[in-house]
């Protein structure tokens, strides 16, 4: 059958998560009812990975198979009517039956938002905020020490039972844009609540003034209570999938 990629952007604030869930609402549940009101033969999706209640998507793909040859334009734009206002489909693309959309891919980026300043605004949207002042070149030495191959079981939720525990992280680092924090991460692939943990851990450095080198030590020490706390999920967009190596372009 011929098999199609899609690229989703999704709001998760609303949702318990990306995979199907049995009496949940999700982001998968959602685009599965939109895509067989449209074709019947839509048996499943497949997603490059799952995002956790309350995170977010730029760049999430999905792909299908239907036994009926689709015209990209007019099934996205049909689509994307039936999906709710909090989910989109950004693309749809045909694809080699070789592709898979979670074992084609080679890296995933993902960015969270700290909002660096004393008092929320109504225009904050999907970030974190932080009153107490960041020091981005603390941070950044602090995320350096992740960069590489390792096991990262103290970053790793232990309500999981997947025995996976070593990632490759291509780049991890903050940058500053007036009092908006925006901390991007890419590897070849992320543990359970890996992200949140990182910038719980990030956080504490900072409001307890920790030297940098501490978070090596809590990489080093393989012991989820040696980490910082899972953050909130609302500053977390999973924003690239990437299906070639990666790249790391310096700006």
């Amino acid at each position: 059958m011929p098999k199609y990629s899609m690229i989703v952007e999704y709001i998760g604030t609303n949702y318990s998560g990306s995979q199907v869930q049995p009496d949940k609402v999700t982001i998968q549940s959602e685009l599965n009812k939109a895509l067989r009101t449209l074709d019947k033969s839509i048996v499943k999706t497949i997603f490059s990975g799952r995002t956790d209640a309350g995170v977010h998507s730029k760049g999430q793909v999905v792909h299908f198979e239907s036994e009926l040859p689709i015209v990209a334009s007019r099934f996205l734009n049909s689509l994307n009517g039936i999906l709710p206002d909090d989910i989109s489909v950004k693309s749809i693309h045909s694809v080699d039956d070789s592709f898979h959309a979670q074992l084609s891919a080679k890296y995933r980026v993902y960015q969270y938002k700290i909002v660096n300043r004393q008092q929320r605004s109504v225009w904050d949207g999907h970030s974190l905020l932080i009153r107490e002042p960041l020091d981005l070149e603390r941070m950044n030495k602090s995320l350096s020490y992740l960069i590489g191959e390792h096991d990262f079981s103290s970053f790793k939720s232990s309500k999981t039972e997947n025995p996976a525990k070593d990632c490759v992280v291509y780049k991890a680092h903050c940058t500053k844009d007036c009092d908006v924090i925006t901390f991007e991460i890419a590897a070849n692939r992320f543990l359970y609540n890996m992200v949140r943990a990182i910038v719980g851990t990030l956080l504490m450095i900072e409001h307890n003034k920790f030297e940098p080198e501490f978070m090596k030590k809590v990489l080093e020490a393989r012991d989820r209570t040696k980490a910082g706390p899972t953050i909130s999920p609302d500053g977390l967009t999973l924003v690239e999938v990437g299906y070639q190596p990666y790249k790391l372009i310096e700006k």
